[in-house]
């Protein structure tokens, strides 16, 4: 059931439900971060590897420290600067959050989302939600309701609805386990920012796959639609087949060996903000249509862009 009532939402997670919640990045399939079988129930929903974990989310870092949780000076510096927002941050967990949101590790990652109804629904809480994204493991994540209705039917509860996300790709995370700051996710805020913040270089070369991930977003087979997804950096159209068979995400041009109809164009004004929120969207649309294949471009690898790649990497089958 897709709604708009945040109350009913709050008394079926106090309950011990699930639900799917509306954030900025993507929407999320939440459960009570303090309660063993609520979050199981996420994992057996999305048919997750409990090896990979999940990130909890509240409405306030005074919330954080509420729950046992100190936030490095440099965290703080960041969340100062961009939460509520698409961020996340991997800090010592206290014994109150649940060893399956962290699988096994003694880091959490955490977060504020900027969405007003999500953080309307966390402020009722007297407990953080974890919450991945709301898809099957491995598949698109969802930008809409109706994506996680469509995927979960009557398995969730409630989804509550809360528009179209407008950052369209996941939180980036930022570990400060062990004392050492590293980048694990690329995501919704640029590398850039947050190095401006911190003042340093965040290398990207150790986010590669991963299968015993310390956060969300790190297997090598993620974010995939049904239909083989190919980079235009590692195959030609011609090796492909009958180029009417042939779907094509692009950033701003068409590609000129295939039709324009088959064509999804993320952002002709060239932002790449714009072609983020759109990319999973583009995706799905790509994966419904009778197509042999989906074709993807490679983006400019500053912004959003590296993000946007990582996505496509993930999503792509070996070539």
């Amino acid at each position: 059931m897709i709604g708009t009532d945040v109350q009913h939402a709050a008394n079926l997670l106090k309950a011990g439900q699930l639900v799917a919640i509306p954030t900025e990045t993507v929407y999320g399939l939440a459960a009570n971060a303090f309660d063993d079988t609520a979050v199981q129930a996420i994992y057996k929903a999305k048919g997750r590897p409990q090896f990979n974990p999940l990130i909890i989310h509240t409405n306030g870092l005074h919330r954080i420290e509420e729950w046992g949780m100190q936030v490095p000076e440099k965290a703080l510096a960041l969340a100062n600067a961009f939460s509520p927002g698409p961020i996340s941050f991997v800090i010592p967990k206290s014994n109150q959050i649940s060893d399956l949101v962290t699988a096994g590790h003694e880091y959490v990652a955490v977060r504020i989302p900027n969405h007003p109804l999500c953080l309307d629904l966390l402020s009722r809480l007297d407990f953080p939600l974890a919450a991945p994204s709301a898809n099957k493991s491995g598949c698109i994540s969802p930008t809409t309701a109706q994506h996680v209705a469509d995927q979960f039917g009557e398995e969730i509860p409630y989804i509550l609805e809360g528009g179209p996300c407008t950052i369209g790709l996941e939180s980036s995370i930022v570990s400060f386990a062990n004392k050492q700051i590293q980048l694990l996710r690329l995501g919704g805020l640029a590398k850039e920012k947050i190095e401006a913040v911190l003042n340093c270089k965040l290398s990207i070369e150790h986010i590669q796959n991963n299968e015993n991930p310390l956060s969300p977003g790190l297997l090598s087979r993620h974010y995939a639609p049904t239909t083989p997804l190919y980079l235009e950096s590692s195959v030609s159209p011609t090796s492909l087949g009958e180029p009417t068979k042939i779907a094509c995400i692009r950033f701003q041009q068409y590609h000129p060996a295939i039709p324009k109809e088959n064509q999804f164009i993320l952002s002709e004004m060239g932002s790449l903000d714009e072609a983020a929120q759109h990319l999973f969207m583009a995706m799905r649309l790509a994966d419904a249509g009778n197509f042999n294949c989906i074709l993807a471009e490679v983006f400019p690898p500053h912004g959003l862009g590296l993000a946007i790649n990582d996505r496509l990497k993930r999503a792509a089958v070996a070539s």
